[in-house]
């Protein structure tokens, strides 16, 4: 941890020698995401989205909001996708780095127990995770948003999509990790497949497992037709894919939720040919290239669909405070987000807000969203969903 903050220390030193003399407030903000173990891809994803938008607006000679100019710095923590991870990491940055606003977590038992800290010390988060009460923490009160769909925005279009291009699958098995985030995805994911006329299977697993052939095993005597994976992390989810073709699972493989087409792919290689993901970005797009370009300045390898979902977060965090017109004032920014309908980040369009009649406030970023296959080895773009606004 010491060792990313002193570089990322460093390159805020580094960049501010060619930025401009008015230029030199620091504004820090705060980064919290998994960056070791299973959900590592992630964790990426929201440092790297971060910075990115972080580096677009010093390119520019800093962020510019009413008579200063700022020069926005991360500082990001390793929540190792845990609670006490999220939670530690959350402390650290509003009662030690006096950060306000902060992107990320991404998963449910980090941001829940992030959002009763950053809550009460009036800090936004911009966060992701399908728990409901990640939004209803606090009511209208609260200082939380979530920046990514949940399931109880795409869960539903995606199992429609379902039944209308795939109807020999009657039945599913869901499985989920021992913690908060199955606990609350096996309810919600499976009353939406029973609504559409599933049944459906389930177990639970201890996160961090590499070993998943006797519970793959109990599955199949099941007789399922599907295996959704739901919001299983990158590397557990690529075992399971690897695994149940290993042992000659033949039904289709899907994930309704938790984006990382990519690194599944590089993990099951062969096997993963078929599968289908819920996916938050469409890389092939001709109107990505730019984001890619930008991102491949920087690093090589795979992009995590997630990227830029927390690069656009970000994006929409640094539009608020300038509508806002302050960089401090933390009522006056979450004001200015929820009245912020209407703006392109340059991603997913203008800016939708919802959440309402789910949650009680009107903070889920409404985004679009695709469905990806791999064919051929690569992945390829399906369809393309759009959540509805309650």
């Amino acid at each position: 941890m010491t060792k990313l903050l002193g570089t990322l220390l460093f390159a805020g030193v580094a960049a501010s020698s060619v930025l401009p003399a008015q230029a030199q407030e620091t504004l820090k903000i705060g980064g919290i995401g998994p960056l070791s173990g299973g959900g590592t891809a992630w964790g990426l994803a929201v440092q790297r989205g971060v910075e990115m938008a972080i580096d677009e607006v010093n390119a520019q000679g800093g962020l510019k909001i009413g008579d200063k100019t700022y020069k926005p710095e991360l500082v990001m923590y390793d929540d190792k996708y845990t609670a006490t991870g999220g939670r530690t990491a959350a402390e650290r940055l509003v009662n030690f780095d006096k950060v306000q606003f902060i992107v990320g977590p991404i998963g449910t038992p980090s941001a829940m127990a992030a959002a009763p800290i950053t809550n009460q010390a009036r800090a936004i988060m911009l966060s992701n995770g399908y728990a409901p009460e990640i939004l209803k923490n606090g009511g209208k009160e609260a200082y939380n948003f979530r920046a990514m769909n949940s399931n109880v925005e795409f869960g539903p279009a995606m199992v429609k999509w379902l039944k209308q291009n795939h109807p020999a699958v009657k039945k599913v098995a869901l499985i989920v990790p021992n913690d908060a985030t199955g606990q609350v995805v096996m309810p919600t994911l499976g009353q939406t497949y029973k609504e559409n006329g599933y049944d459906v299977w389930s177990e639970k697993y201890e996160r961090g497992s590499k070993e998943f052939t006797p519970l793959l095993t109990r599955m199949m005597a099941q007789g399922v037709d599907l295996l959704d994976l739901n919001l299983n992390a990158p590397g557990e989810a690529g075992l399971l894919v690897k695994q149940a073709r290993q042992i000659g699972f033949k039904g289709l493989i899907w994930q309704v939720g938790g984006p990382a087409i990519d690194e599944i792919n590089d993990i099951a290689g062969p096997n993963a040919e078929g599968f289908l993901s819920y996916d938050v970005f469409d890389f092939r797009d001709p109107h990505a290239q730019k984001f890619v370009d930008s991102y491949k300045k920087r690093w090589s390898g795979v992009i995590n669909a997630q990227t830029p979902g927390w690069y656009n977060a970000t994006r929409i965090l640094f539009k608020a405070m300038q509508n806002a017109g302050t960089a401090t004032d933390t009522d006056k920014v979450r004001a200015a987000l929820q009245d912020l309908e209407g703006y392109d980040a340059g991603i997913y369009g203008p800016v939708v807000w919802g959440g309402e009649k789910a949650y009680g406030v009107n903070r889920q970023l409404l985004n679009r969203f695709w469905i990806t296959q791999i064919k051929g080895g690569k992945p390829q773009t399906v369809t393309s969903l759009t959540p509805a606004k309650e």
